[in-house]
């Protein structure tokens, strides 16, 4: 099954704002008798709505509840070094039973009940609410910014993953882990993620990016990489809304013809759509009409932008030219992701495809809560969110959660009120876009020989 994000207009409640110092405080203050006050505290309506909405709401009393089993997911994706029972026992989201101590195959099992698609939702819901909000009140020229890229998770190396996911195949051989393929559409001035869509390695970004295209609201610009440029791809994200346009940097191998001057290395262009696009969508046209916008940055090539924004007056070129480079915000998110939320491990630690995906929905939505948090904090700072120590915020947030599942609820307001003023200490320099870094390496891979998953033997005795 390929599991990917649609937005669901209407669905939901309307106020999900829940602020991740609330969510802190209040996992800090449940203790199994008061899981009640605990469901009231941080909106029972949120959890609930998911529940019914993909039927998976718990039908009879269990140890592990669906309820409880939302958070566990999340709290697999800050406690990264911890077992997924250690994270129930950390966070105290069992309810009460005959043993003090929930069985190890009890998780398991409830993850199993849970599935995917409840974690789908409540990042649907939350990222709708989010996201665009922030990318409204940060807009270019009245346009919500955001960037829209393709990466690849590993996953556990099991039969199951394999055959569900794929892997890369090159002149090595096989990928040593299975991989999913994802695209993501960031609001790029906050971080947050507005969608995402993932699934097999086997199918193209291209096929992943387009199903993110409806998410994209109207007013919008989205800077894509340039590995998304083509007609079938383009045309429909600006023909699906009112006002939405796109950025891209061509290829060398990208023709046109100049229909028109509008001033030194800015013109407007006539580019063929190739039969292989119109075969598979017959709505597009023969020919499409897009600004060319040439530039040069000192120590690197000449480039050149491609835009559906046309109106040389209302988007000056030198600006668009300026905003492009905006786009490595999505690079720097999927750093973020990868390396510091996972800790660079070699891979996620599910087994099961659902349980993956279920997994990488906890992972984004984790992802999410911080980076609000992050940018509530810039706001009072009056900075710009991407100004927030991203490892530093993290790592002061996944310590307060541990630190908070061991306190006295008494002593949680003041320690939540020094959380974000703790933050603000770890507010980075502006950015210097004059440094340039050459794509070298400190480290080579290393001289053993590769190991082959289907042609290891047991080393004899």
């Amino acid at each position: 099954m390929r599991l990917h994000l649609a937005c669901r207009v209407g669905v939901g409640p309307p106020q999900l704002s829940v602020h991740l110092s609330q969510d802190l405080s209040q996992v800090a203050v449940v203790a199994p008798e008061r899981f009640d006050d605990f469901r009231r505290h941080i909106d029972p309506e949120w959890i609930e709505q998911a529940l019914q909405a993909t039927g998976t709401a718990s039908l009879r009393r269990r140890r592990l509840p669906a309820e409880q089993v939302v958070w566990l997911v999340v709290g697999m994706a800050l406690m990264r070094n911890r077992s997924i029972v250690d994270v129930v026992d950390k966070l105290d989201l069992a309810l009460p039973g005959a043993s003090p101590l929930i069985a190890n195959g009890a998780v398991p099992q409830a993850r199993a009940r849970l599935g995917p698609e409840p974690m789908a939702w409540l990042f649907d819901r939350c990222a709708r609410q989010w996201a665009h909000a922030r990318a409204q009140a940060q807009p270019w020229r009245g346009l919500s910014l955001y960037g829209v890229d393709g990466s690849s998770l590993r996953v556990a190396d099991s039969a199951e993953n394999r055959a569900h996911f794929g892997g890369a195949n090159n002149r090595r051989g096989e990928s040593a882990y299975p991989l999913v393929r994802i695209a993501s559409l960031m609001a790029l001035r906050s971080h947050l993620l507005a969608a995402a869509a993932f699934g097999p390695f086997t199918q193209g970004e291209h096929s992943y990016a387009v199903d993110l295209w409806p998410t994209i609201p109207d007013d919008s610009l989205t800077i894509v990489d340039k590995n998304f440029l083509a007609a079938n791809v383009l045309i429909p994200l600006s023909r699906g809304g009112h006002n939405r346009h796109w950025l891209i940097r061509a290829k060398k191998s990208t023709r046109w013809r100049v229909l028109k001057r509008l001033g030194r290395k800015d013109e407007l262009v006539e580019m063929a759509v190739s039969w292989e696009a119109r075969a598979k969508d017959p709505s597009l046209p023969t020919t499409w009409v897009v600004r060319a916008i040439g530039y040069q940055r000192k120590g690197f090539r000449p480039q050149m932008l491609l835009t559906s924004l046309l109106d040389e007056q209302k988007f000056p070129a030198k600006e668009i030219v300026s905003l492009y480079h905006e786009r490595w915000e999505l690079e720097l998110g999927y750093d973020e992701l990868k390396t510091e939320m996972l800790e660079r491990e070699e891979s996620l630690r599910s087994k099961s495809p659902a349980a993956v995906m279920q997994e990488i929905w906890g992972l984004l939505l984790a992802y999410n809560l911080v980076r609000l948090e992050m940018a509530r904090v810039a706001d009072e700072a009056g900075l710009s969110p991407t100004r927030i120590s991203f490892v530093a915020a993290l790592r002061l947030i996944v310590d307060e959660w541990h630190w908070s599942t061991v306190t006295s609820p008494g002593a949680i307001p003041s320690r939540l009120r020094d959380l974000r003023a703790t933050l603000k200490r770890f507010i980075l320099p502006p950015r210097r876009p004059e440094r340039s870094y050459p794509r070298v390496v400190k480290i080579k891979m290393s001289n053993y020989k590769r190991k082959h998953r289907t042609t290891d033997k047991p080393l004899a005795n």
